[in-house]
């Protein structure tokens, strides 16, 4: 017993057992007493009737006629009651061996011939010549009822009691199964098997609602965790080249130190390199400020029309000098919640993209549009385009194709718009736009 209250689950179960277990004692007793209650109360109902029924003969027939009545009520067998006639304390008729009780309704202990002292419950009336007409019960009736009341009250009490205890058994155990599941699954987590998950059955109850809310929370922090693996490996790997280049450059201007043209060249060449690996840093930490979701905390209503065509403005002039076709269409109306900054930086990430890996005389189109599935803004050119099953990897952190080894940049780019998308309750595509690449970017529209 001491290790079943060890566990919370059987102490709870053991607990509302004994609520229980209570509650029914107390119902009972109330039955119980209330039952003794009204079965007295239409005893004395019958003695008041009784008792009337017989000083209404008295005064019909004085006391002859009294006794007369007496005696065939004695000799009837249907009769239960017993009487007595009492003329100032001194007994003078019946066959109820009893003193005389006080006036009205009491108690009495009276000779039983077959058992001795008994009980009776009585009703004295005072005759108008002085007599007093004692009219009683034996409540040896109400005696046996009352014990077999008792009995079966007990009977099912303990038949309650121990359903309730076998009932007990069986929820702790079943509870402390399902939490012993959460708990083993808890401490091979934390022994460092991160694959280990909950046992899910097929119940679909609270239980497992947890389970599924527990396993879907593990399987996010063990994403979390290979991503900071991965960006840990990918920082390392993508800060080795400027780290290098930079060493290299401070080393060859130490070098020449009676060569102040060099020097200076070498300066800049390592602040290039400086302002590479700080740039690195600062996507990263913006990457890592948009994935946190506090943005979401200060989204505000946008025209998403409007901000197109803004950053059209911005970026078109800068595409076309450098040899591009830029064209931007917006449906008008376009509205969404979110944050101008971020949405601004991510279409600007997917100009700049677009821009880095296509050639001149590449067309580029920025289009802006609403059906049932949302508001998709789309950046469109017609260069070579990313192959389908790169697609999906493309938007990871620090992933670069082969094909931008040689372009300036840490591939972050996308992923940065990957994660504004998420941040905003919408999603990122890339599609073949048949030649070139197509990426759009789905919000959901503003109420």
């Amino acid at each position: 017993m001491p290790r079943l209250l060890a566990s919370a689950a059987y102490r709870l179960a053991f607990t509302y057992t004994a609520v229980c277990a209570l509650a029914i004692l107390l119902l009972g007793t109330a039955v119980y007493l209330a039952a003794g209650a009204a079965i007295q109360q239409q005893q004395d109902e019958d003695l008041r009737k009784e008792g009337d029924a017989l000083l209404r003969a008295y005064q019909k027939g004085g006391r002859p006629y009294l006794l007369e009545a007496l005696q065939r009520r004695e000799a009837s067998p249907n009769n239960d009651f017993v009487y007595a006639l009492f003329d100032h304390g001194r007994k003078i008729a019946d066959k109820f061996e009893a003193g005389e009780p006080p006036r009205g309704l009491s108690n009495l202990t009276f000779i039983d011939p077959r058992e001795g002292p008994d009980q009776a419950r009585g009703l004295l009336t005072r005759l108008p010549d002085g007599t007093g007409l004692l009219v009683a019960l034996d409540t040896e009736g109400l005696e046996r009822l009352d014990a077999t009341i008792l009995l079966l009250f007990s009977i099912a009490f303990v038949l309650i009691v121990a359903l309730g205890i076998a009932g007990s058994l069986a929820l702790g155990r079943h509870l402390k199964q399902r939490l012993d599941r959460i708990s083993t699954t808890a401490a091979a987590i934390a022994s460092g098997d991160l694959t280990s998950r909950i046992e899910e059955s097929r119940a679909s109850d609270e239980f497992d609602r947890v389970d599924t809310a527990l396993n879907a929370m593990l399987d996010r922090i063990t994403s979390l965790l290979e991503n900071l693996q991965q960006v840990s490996s990918d920082i390392a790997h993508d800060l080795r080249t400027p780290l290098t280049r930079l060493r290299a450059e401070i080393e060859a201007g130490l070098n020449r130190p009676d060569n102040a043209r060099a020097m200076h060249e070498a300066l800049q060449r390592a602040l290039d390199q400086s302002d590479s690996v700080l740039f690195l840093f600062a996507a990263i930490l913006r990457i890592a400020e948009v994935e946190g979701g506090t943005a979401a905390s200060g989204f505000q209503r946008l025209d998403l029309s409007a901000l197109t065509a803004s950053v059209g403005e911005m970026y078109g002039p800068a595409l076309e000098d450098q040899g591009r076709s830029f064209h931007c269409s917006a449906d008008t109306g376009l509205a969404i919640l979110g944050d101008r900054e971020l949405v601004m930086q991510a279409l600007g990430n997917l100009l700049d993209n677009a821009l880095t890996h296509t050639s001149p005389g590449t067309d580029i189109h920025v289009t802006a549009r609403r059906d049932a599935g949302g508001i998709h803004v789309a950046v469109a050119d017609n260069g070579p385009g990313v192959a389908a099953v790169d697609r999906e990897r493309v938007v990871r952190r620090f992933v670069r194709l082969d094909a931008s080894r040689s372009c300036i940049g840490h591939g972050l780019g996308l992923n940065l718009v990957a994660a504004v998308m998420k941040a905003h309750g919408g999603s990122l595509r890339l599609d073949d736009n048949r030649p070139g690449l197509v990426a759009t970017m789905t919000f959901p529209a503003a109420e």
